[in-house]
């Protein structure tokens, strides 16, 4: 609960030398005008009788301009920054909005404000903020990275301002403290900040573990005057045999931070006396890049000459940098007074790119990072660090995340998503069922379709019916490899019912029409028919897009030989046929036997859809009712009934001379989903002159392919040869003709 208060004659004297500070530091930044209107609006605060303080009784406008001083001391940001930073106060109390920013001020500065606005209403969601996933939303959300560094800058100000607040704020200050240690501390040193992030870490301890804190303050207090002597003597000598060895150097003593010592403390359970690496020595070497190696390992040989090494504490980060790129030698060695000191030895280089965050502290402690993020940071720094990069940052979009979406439910709990993830991907992360039976969702309070996409920040309530149920083209609305898979999982569920309804029903058809239904031919007309699953084939059936009665009709046609014949008129026209032996060559009629050759006239003969034949083939003839001979291979899947059937009508056939013809024939291949394999199937088909491939047909499912290959071919001997081949491509599992 905020409180409408006078503005002191103090706050006011250090509103206006802040503003003299910053002025003064971005003046070659501004543009035309910018000075006028920045000291209005610092007149107009100063002015102003009364001020809408925060929850702890601070001013805003003042507080504005104490992070406005710290984004342009410590983090390095100019114009579009500061003027973010001095106009929020007005825009978030209703006095100025984003499109007068925008009139006034530019582009930049109003998307910086948009930002900031954005943030906070995230806030209002509530989610847990040490969820790594809250991080991440963070910096996805910001649409300019600026808005990220003024929120550190931000909470760095308002932690160093509420140490001296009123006990009736005790709960707020816990939460603020928290958010720092959780949220902002862990932001910070990703982005390289380690100053402002040790800064966040050492009040958030202050205010959250009062007693730690001071406990740990005035050991280091009382004991800081013998340290610095001792890191003096054990520099000391350590310089001069440096500089005897004719190494350029510096070396920096560093104590750890309060926050790193409790941490410390806590992991080793043990007193402060107990952490014995309270602070650590650096040798940095200026040398040429080639030599680097050879001065690292010349400084360390003369540090451990001088001082025990402890083997089990090096880390030789220099023969194999870390998969970041960091470069060190790090060792602990027994120096004077019996003390261990942990001593990192670097070049110049090595440092820098450490110390710019590509390395960052709490990566070579062994914390895993995020993938893509040192490239990502190495670029920030350096915008950070020039000039022109500042300049480039007005047109800098954050692109770390843009694979991911954040999304929350209506109780605050945040969901993580692949870009491109749709309301049915939500639905189906909560619950199968939900997922089963969802028809859409309120997005923002918004009706939409399950197709929707989702985007970071919304909040999703998924709608469900009690009759809905999952259909074939949900996989297509999907990104997500779980919701696909649950999908898979009730469409089977689903056929499978379906499949022994329809499957009960063609049955009883067959029984009403006194046929016997044949599993074989049954198998056959499904593939004519143009299903490649009897799954498809009975849920077509089951739901009347495959009339009962057409399937009956085709069944027919297909056991006497793909011809629409009826009734008696089979054995009447079978009966009535007379093969016209002298159009038959001398063999033939000697043997009794039908010659296939394509120069043969007179007989009306055609090779068989169903199992096409090829030369060398054996093969046998069928007569039709239109007096027309069908060629079917011995091995046919329709040989065994129709010489079963119609044995009286079954004539005996062999093939002439080969001479030029070429037959069409389909394969199957069956394999791994790898890549470049339907590539290599195709190039073994090409570099054969003779053979020529008139279409493919490839169906990749969960990791493996299914393909038909239909190619012209002279006769079975080459297709031997063919398949052959075909089956020592890597990946191929199976080659079969059909």
């Amino acid at each position: 609960m905020t409180e409408r208060l006078e503005f002191t004659t103090q706050e006011k004297e250090e509103t206006l030398a802040l503003y003299q500070h910053i002025r003064e530091q971005i003046a070659s930044s501004l543009h035309e005008g910018d000075e006028e209107r920045m000291r209005q609006l610092m007149m107009s605060a100063l002015e102003s009788q009364q001020v809408n303080r925060n929850v702890f009784g601070l001013n805003p406008i003042l507080l504005s301009f104490q992070t406005a001083q710290l984004v342009v001391d410590e983090i390095g940001l100019r114009r579009d920054g500061v003027l973010a930073v001095l106009l929020r106060p007005n825009v978030e109390q209703g006095l100025l909005t984003v499109d007068e920013v925008r009139t006034y001020f530019g582009e930049s500065v109003a998307r910086i404000l948009h930002g900031l606005q954005r943030i906070q209403d995230l806030y209002q969601k509530n989610p847990v903020v040490e969820s790594e996933n809250f991080r991440n939303l963070l910096l996805s959300f910001a649409e300019d990275m600026r808005v990220i560094l003024i929120m550190i800058a931000d909470r760095v100000n308002l932690m160093r301002q509420i140490r001296d607040v009123s006990s009736t704020v005790l709960r707020e200050k816990m939460e603020v403290s928290q958010e720092a240690a959780y949220l902002y501390a862990p932001l910070a040193h990703k982005l390289g900040l380690y100053k402002l992030k040790s800064e966040l870490e050492d009040l958030s301890l202050k205010y959250l573990e009062h007693d730690a804190y001071y406990h740990i303050k005035d050991k280091l207090s009382a004991t800081k005057q013998s340290r610095d002597a001792y890191i003096q003597r054990f520099i000391q000598p350590v310089s001069q045999r440096l500089t005897e060895a004719g190494l350029k150097f510096h070396i920096k003593g560093r104590t750890k931070s309060i926050h790193s010592i409790w941490q410390k403390m806590k992991k080793q359970k043990c007193a402060f006396e107990g952490v014995y690496d309270l602070f650590a020595i650096r040798i940095i070497i200026d040398t040429p890049l080639e030599k680097e190696k050879m001065h690292c390992w010349q400084a360390f040989a003369i540090v451990t000459s001088m001082y025990q090494p402890n083997p089990k504490r090096l880390r030789d980060w220099l023969s194999v940098p870390k998969t970041n790129g960091y470069e060190s030698l790090h060792i602990t060695v027994l120096g004077p007074e019996q003390k261990w000191v942990e001593v990192q030895i670097r070049s110049e280089r090595m440092d820098e790119v450490a110390e710019r965050g590509v390395a960052a502290h709490w990566r070579y402690k062994g914390v895993k990072s995020e993938s893509g993020l040192d490239d990502w940071l190495t670029n920030i720094r350096s915008m950070l660090e020039t000039s022109d990069g500042m300049e480039a940052m007005d047109q800098f979009k954050m692109d770390l995340y843009e694979d991911e979406v954040f999304v929350f439910t209506p109780k605050g709990d945040l969901y993580k998503f692949p870009k491109g993830a749709t309301v049915l991907d939500f639905a189906y992360h909560i619950h199968s069922k939900i997922g089963n039976s969802c028809v859409g969702a309120r997005i923002n309070n918004k009706v939409v379709t399950m197709r929707q996409e989702l985007q970071s920040g919304d909040q999703v309530e998924i709608m469900t019916a009690a009759n809905q149920k999952p259909k074939q083209d949900w996989l297509n609305m999907v990104k997500t490899s779980r919701a696909k898979s649950k999908i898979r999982l009730a469409l089977k569920e689903t056929q499978v019912k379906e499949g022994l309804f329809a499957k009960e029903t063609l049955e009883r058809k067959f029984k009403n029409r006194k046929l016997e239904m044949d599993e074989s031919i049954m198998q056959v007309l499904i593939r004519k028919l143009g299903f490649k699953e009897v799954s498809d084939f009975y849920r077509h059936v089951a739901s009347g897009e495959l009339d009962v009665n057409t399937v009956i009709d085709r069944y027919i046609e297909l056991q006497q030989g793909d011809q629409p014949v009826t009734g008696n008129n089979v054995a009447e026209s079978a009966a009535n046929f007379v093969l016209d032996e002298s159009k038959l060559p001398h063999q033939a009629i000697q043997d009794d036997v039908l010659v296939i050759d394509r120069n043969l006239k007179g007989i009306d003969y055609q090779l068989a859809r169903c199992c096409q034949p090829i030369y060398g083939d054996r093969v046998f003839g069928f007569v039709t009712v239109s007096g027309g001979i069908k060629i079917h291979r011995e091995d046919c899947p329709n040989a065994a009934e129709l010489k079963k059937r119609f044995g009286y009508r079954i004539v005996r056939a062999m093939w002439s001379g080969k001479g030029s013809s070429q037959y069409a024939i389909t394969l199957r291949v069956i394999g791994n989903d790898d890549i470049g394999i339907v590539n290599n199937l195709t190039s073994i088909i090409s570099k054969d002159e003779k053979l020529i491939l008139r279409s493919i047909n490839i169906d990749s499912h969960d990791g493996l392919f299914s393909g038909n290959l239909t190619i012209m071919i002279d006769d079975n001997t080459r297709l031997e040869g063919l398949m052959k081949k075909l089956r020592t491509v890597k990946g191929v599992k199976q080659v079969m003709r059909i």
